[in-house]
């Protein structure tokens, strides 16, 4: 019977999510869209691509959100990409780094569309870098480890980021 791989991490009150979720309540959409998008692109893209090179699906993605944010296509032409990136997360199924990775970066190019989607790269991406590293059999409680190491690296490039005193806050209402 073949293992099976958690698809994300699930401990919302943890003390490494709510450090992220303490930043993400004080900053605009556009700066959450910024710093996952970036961060995606840097670290979470080459795990995926490293698995499926011929595959553009997550890239088109980030490409897609970067455009909207720019101001040079419209919602719906982002989706567009968006989608077939979540497609891409589908189809990866059986490769938990890549699969993870690909979910990550759906969510963090969806959150040009709501802000609260940037919870995908601490909740999905801190698991890709940590299956990535570890190995997709290695002991839950080391790749816990890792991907809360992980999550400390996606803190702090958000403080990097974040703008002192927000003028415009996202608004957020978390089902978790």
């Amino acid at each position: 019977m073949p293992k099976k791989y958690r698809k994300m991490l699930t401990e919302w009150e943890a003390s490494y999510i709510q450090t992220i979720v303490v930043i993400v309540e004080t900053q605009s959409k556009v700066t959450l869209a910024n710093w996952c998008i970036d961060y995606a692109h840097t670290k979470l893209l080459p795990i995926y691509e490293n698995a499926y090179y011929d595959d553009m699906r997550p890239h088109n993605a980030l490409v897609a959100a970067k455009e909207w944010l720019a101001g040079n296509i419209k919602l719906p032409q982002a989706k567009v990409e968006i989608v077939r990136c979540h497609a891409a997360a589908r189809d990866a199924e059986g490769n938990p780094a890549a699969q993870a990775a690909a979910r990550a970066i759906g969510q963090c190019a969806s959150t040009i569309h709501s802000a609260g989607h940037c919870m995908g790269l601490p909740l999905y991406g801190a698991l890709a870098v940590a299956y990535d590293f570890a190995g997709p059999d290695a002991d839950w409680m080391l790749i816990e480890q890792f991907a809360i190491e992980e999550c400390g690296n996606m803190e702090a490039a958000l403080r990097a980021v974040a703008v002192e005193n927000e003028p415009s806050p996202a608004k957020f209402t978390w089902k978790c």
